[in-house]
């Protein structure tokens, strides 16, 4: 049997010298530009920025805190330094259609300018058409149109009047309007006077009455259209005083506006509309709440009452004035109105009311022509928002449509604006796993984000990356205003960024640790009044974040303390062995042993899980107990039945057990109830077994074996405890000086093994014993007394099924 050796003390954590760097404090080193390690992520954010093809779109992938945000908004803003300004943004009003507002865009700077033109021009239609309306020349040419109809109308009746004067009829003016009568020497006749007429002259003044009635008719039917034309020839009359008013100030602004044919053309149809509306700019409108009123009854979005200073402004929705370069926008909240606008509405009369001026912008028109930077788990998680972003993107126009709308359940007045076209590049921020969710389950992912920027979580450390990091750690320190490092505090961050990646050769990435770290130490630094952060003030605030989540494991140590939890270590106990797990939450993670228990007896070649018997076992535990059996069939039993029943279990286990790194350790258990050899308690094993024995790595190594050293360490190390671990694991190992100190003083020990013989050897004391060329091991090794036991068990099995059946043999319990 060969003895493997501890691991020494310079394996079991890594530690970072950077005396090759000549700095004393990272005041002296120069800012990091450009991110560290990033180079993949930094070359596909160029590549995605730099096609401006619809469906370049770029998915950032990386953990949370992983500094990604950070990294890709530093280069978009780089970027957009040296791009142009996107055009500015107005909504006006479609006199055609009032529901459907207009969007017009405008060169930077110039949409603000356009508001106020409009807001100035419409204060001066409001002093230059009034004072039209009250000219000489106005007033003497309505007074003419006026006077013409009255003229006209008194003529008519005068001359019927002459008429039926002549025919001995009268022309009556009553309350009831005209009537006729006959008279004689301009007296009218009494009825009884006229029945005393003869009858031929009651017949001939009938005859007359008759046909003046219908002249009469006729005139009177005149009235109204004579009336008419009096209004058109004062409608033309004031749309001809009207359009001199603002001639010379509307073409003035048309010609302002001549480069921009859009807002030209539209300047124009405000001139014929404010032409049309005359009135409105001269007031004296007395039944303006009963017009309102009828609007709103009509349906009309705001109605045509709703100030004429309303009517014309400039609802300026994106205003790139003061913007230099390209816009990069972050939403944090993208909810359907924030990403896409929205109308919103004003009470009038008891009812919601809109207009154009009501038309709010959302996110994608504030980074048009730049970059939107968005958070794809909130996206994914607002109602609709989702499925809005990928029609914007897949139709290339911004569509605002309230919720409402979109369900189909629209209950109010509301507008439907003209789409604006868009052109920018979305940039989603997520977790690995929601981009691969969204690549299997929604077809149009793949089409609308075509380029994936992966941030590397880990760094391989070389001198070269060591200086470079020792430059990000000086560059956060000046950004966020902290302390200059020593170099003893630098190495101490870059120790704690190797046991964040699990590796002594790699270093975390996560950028918010890092910085939430160098602000902790600061603070411990001030309190200790010292003008640079040591490594006394990292190890403070490491300590200091450790004790703040700390409860839990204090209270799981205090059960194994009062023996609520029940493990041995120390002497030797068959079929019973200390396994290793880790348990998380929130951002406490620590090691907890448990015990590991199997018992054997004649069976059907079965090894019972129990965690998974009673669904609490994953199905990862449970493949790694499946394949300890296929273990001990193919080495012990290979040309014989596998006449064994074996039970496995974590005692005192009452939540889920998952993850297949306790195979070693069941399988160690396993094989010491099945040989009677004892296994030490003093120790602990962690690993994962393949089906021919040899271990493989597991995660979380660290904090199973200070999890076990914590105890251990309190009951009062001896030098006999100590753990096994995976030969493979020996590059994560990066363990607390507690636990390093002990090792160096021997009192406590790491070892790493390759099989499980090496493993059983350790746990035992004795050896495991090698196959000779017939496949049979040494009698008095481990292996042998397993091989020996099972061969046992096949017999009694045999006898068993021949007694059962009658065929001679001894009967009896199989497990007797």
């Amino acid at each position: 049997m060969t003895t493997r050796a501890p691991l020494p003390t310079e394996k079991l954590r890594a530690s970072f010298d950077l005396s090759s760097l000549s700095f004393e404090s990272t005041a002296e080193l120069q800012d990091l530009k450009t991110p560290l390690g990033q180079e993949r992520a930094v070359e596909a954010v160029k590549l995605g920025v730099g096609i401006r093809g619809r469906g370049y779109n770029l998915f950032v992938l990386g953990p949370s805190g992983s500094g990604k945000h950070f990294v890709v908004k530093r280069l978009l803003t780089e970027r957009a330094a040296g791009g142009v300004a996107p055009d500015d943004q107005v909504y006006v009003i479609d006199f055609a259609r009032p529901a459907r507002p207009r969007a017009l865009a405008l060169p930077p700077g110039r949409g603000r300018v356009f508001r106020n033109d409009m807001a100035a021009l419409v204060e001066e239609l409001q002093v230059a058409i009034p004072a039209a309306f009250e000219t000489n020349e106005y007033q003497s040419r309505n007074k003419r149109i006026a006077k013409d109809v009255e003229e006209r109308h008194e003529r008519a009746f005068t001359e019927l009047q002459e008429l039926a004067g002549d025919k001995g009829v009268a022309l009556l003016r009553t309350q009831m309007g005209f009537a006729l009568a006959p008279m004689r020497d301009g007296v009218v006749f009494e009825p009884d006077d006229f029945a005393e007429l003869p009858e031929d002259e009651q017949t001939r003044i009938r005859a007359n009455i008759g046909a003046l009635e219908t002249r009469l008719e006729e005139t009177i039917r005149q009235v109204p259209l004579w009336q008419r034309e009096a209004r058109e020839a004062m409608r033309r009359l004031d749309r001809e005083v009207t359009d001199k008013a603002v001639a010379h100030l509307m073409e003035e602004l048309v010609a302002r506006y001549g480069d921009l044919p859009d807002v030209a053309a539209w300047l124009r149809a405000v001139r014929e509309d404010v032409v049309d509306h005359a009135d409105k700019f001269r007031g004296g409108d007395d039944n303006a709440q009963a017009k309102a009123m009828a609007a709103m009854v009509r349906g009309a979005p705001g109605g045509d009452e709703r100030g004429i200073d309303k009517r014309y402004q400039v609802n300026l929705l994106v205003d790139h004035t003061d913007t230099v370069g390209a816009p990069v926008v972050l939403e944090d909240h993208p909810v359907l109105d924030n990403l896409l606008g929205r109308v919103e509405h004003r009470q009038q009369f008891g009812a919601l009311m809109t207009d154009h001026t009501l038309v709010m912008p959302g996110a994608m028109h504030r980074a048009n022509g730049g970059y939107l930077l968005l958070d794809a788990r909130r996206v994914l998680t607002a109602p609709y928002a989702w499925e809005a972003l990928k029609r914007t993107l897949r139709s290339g126009q911004i569509r605002i449509q309230s919720l409402s709308q979109i369900v189909g359940l629209v209950s109010m007045v509301s507008l439907d604006p003209e789409p604006i076209e868009v052109d920018v590049t979305v940039v989603l921020f997520g977790e690995r796993f929601l981009y691969y969710m969204l690549c299997q389950h929604d077809p149009e992912f793949l089409q609308l984000f075509k380029i994936a920027a992966d941030i590397e979580d880990e760094l391989r450390v070389d001198p070269e990356t060591a200086a470079l990091y020792a430059r990000q750690v000086a560059t956060i320190a000046r950004e966020e205003r902290l302390r200059p490092l020593d170099r003893g505090g630098v190495e101490r961050i870059m120790e704690q960024a190797a046991r964040d990646a699990g590796d002594q050769h790699k270093i975390s990435t996560h950028a918010a640790n890092r910085i939430d770290l160098l602000r902790e130490a600061d603070y411990h630094a001030g309190e200790a009044g010292s003008e640079t952060i040591t490594r006394a003030h990292v190890q403070a605030a490491i300590d200091a974040q450790r004790r703040r989540v700390d409860r839990i494991r204090q209270r799981s140590l205090d059960s194994f303390r009062e023996g609520l939890m029940l493990l041995a270590t120390s002497g030797a106990r068959v079929g019973q062995i200390n396994g290793l797990a880790v348990l998380q939450l929130g951002k406490l993670r620590f090691g907890r042993p448990s015990r590991i228990s199997a018992r054997t007896r004649l069976g059907k070649g079965q090894v019972v899980d129990i965690e998974r018997e009673v669904e609490l076992g994953g199905p990862i535990h449970s493949k790694g107990v499946l394949i300890l059996t296929s273990f001990l069939a193919a080495r012990y039993a290979p040309d014989t039945p596998l006449s064994l029943t074996a039970s496995l279990v974590f005692e005192q286990s009452y939540g889920g057990v998952d993850g297949d790194s306790a195979s070693l350790a069941e399988l160690c258990c396993l094989l010491s109830s099945l040989s009677g050899v004892p296994i030490k308690q003093s120790l602990a094993v962690t690993g994962s077994v393949d089906q021919y024995g040899e271990v493989q790595p597991i995660g979380g190594v660290d904090d199973k074996i200070e999890g076990f050293f914590d105890i251990c360490a309190e009951r009062g190390l001896d030098g006999t405890h100590g753990c096994l671990i995976p030969v493979q694991n020996e590059r994560h190992l990066m363990l607390d000086r507690r636990v390093v100190a002990a090792c160096a003083a021997g009192q406590f020990s790491v070892w790493s093994v390759e099989t499980v013989d090496q493993a059983l050897e350790l746990l035992t004391g004795e050896p495991a014993g090698e196959p000779d060329g017939d496949g049979a091991f040494p009698a008095d090794s481990i292996n042998g007394k397993v091989a020996a036991r099972l061969e046992a068990l096949a017999k009694r099995a045999v006898t068993f099924a021949k007694a059962a059946k009658g065929e001679g043999g001894e009967g009896g319990d199989p497990n007797s």
